[in-house]
């Protein structure tokens, strides 16, 4: 376990863009380390500077190389970007299963862009608390823009919103599901919609499907979500997209709903925190593990409700 001058040590080279100290922090709240608490506490002093992008939306929506480009126009214009892809997660083993993904060379060579891939632990939201913690290092260590690439899994994905301070759903043309995957929740969640792969057949009837449904839905904050067609390969559309990624920026921090939601993100940290603190703390013991092994046992085979099972591991 590091000590509390190594910790030291480690946010100051954090603090001067150290890439190595930057991967070095994840790699510690991403593994539970003891110290990653005491790690964390003197990170978030330093965090606030940077504009955290959340991109989501279903599987095959081109998100990647959407990413890819979004990141390379930012680097043109001289800013370091930090890109934290959430992976699809083994319940059984917690690794990430595609590992660190091998990006755009250009990319994946320039010192001034940090890429890192993400287990999601199982959570249902697709997006663990780790990762929330991995954007605030990046945002210690001076990112100006860091981007977090979820997994497309519908509904579960309004999770991302916590932790973003803009939020951008990625559709394609032609893909009617899409369309009831925001009626199932993404709607309220978007504040910048693409249309990736727009050179193809379909668009205007997406846009239009997505135009109807965005009239429908009348934000707290007054918003209007712009829409924003794009093809990705061609690199068509990426600065309209980072021109209204920046009004909503603007927007955001002028008005009195920004400060709400920032409320809002701080209150779901604290919960998540509390939460993961008080499930670790109810199972510290080694006595506390053997029972959950029991009740498990007992709950699979039917002889136990999981109300009950809970109501026991708290000893009421």
């Amino acid at each position: 376990m590091d000590s509390a001058p190594n910790n030291s040590s480690l946010i100051d080279r954090i603090a001067a863009g150290d890439t190595r100290a930057v991967a070095r922090a994840i790699s510690k709240v991403e593994d539970f380390s003891a110290d990653a608490a005491a790690l964390m506490k003197q990170i978030f002093p330093l965090t606030g500077r940077g504009l955290v992008i959340g991109i989501t939306g279903a599987p095959g929506a081109g998100k990647s190389s959407l990413v890819d480009k979004l990141a390379l126009h930012y680097r043109r214009a001289g800013e370091r970007v930090g890109i934290v892809a959430v992976d699809p997660s083994s319940p059984f083993s917690g690794g990430a299963i595609l590992g660190d993904r091998i990006r755009m060379q250009t990319l994946g060579l320039d010192p001034g862009v940090f890429i890192r891939s993400m287990a999601t632990r199982g959570n249902l939201g697709g997006l663990a608390r780790s990762t929330v913690d991995a954007v605030s290092i990046l945002d210690a260590a001076g990112y100006h823009k860091i981007i977090i690439e979820t997994v497309g899994v519908g509904q579960d994905e309004v999770e991302v919103v916590k932790a973003a301070d803009v939020c951008v759903v990625v559709l394609v043309p032609g893909m009617g599901d899409d369309i009831q995957a925001i009626k199932a929740g993404i709607m309220e969640i978007g504040d910048i919609f693409v249309i990736n792969k727009a050179d193809r057949e379909g668009v205007n009837t997406t846009e239009k499907e997505l135009e109807a449904l965005l009239s429908l839905a009348m934000r707290d904050d007054l918003w209007e979500s712009p829409i924003v067609k794009t093809v990705a390969p061609e690199s068509k559309g990426i600065q309209e997209l980072a021109a209204a990624i920046e009004k909503y920026r603007e927007f955001h921090l002028t008005s009195k709903s920004g400060a709400g939601r920032r409320r809002a993100i701080a209150r779901w940290r604290i919960l998540e925190l509390l939460r993961d603190r008080l499930v670790a703390q109810t199972l510290e013991s080694e006595s506390a593990s053997e029972k959950l092994e029991l009740l498990a046992g007992e709950v699979a085979s039917r002889r136990r409700d999981p109300y009950s099972a809970v109501e026991e591991l708290l000893g009421k």
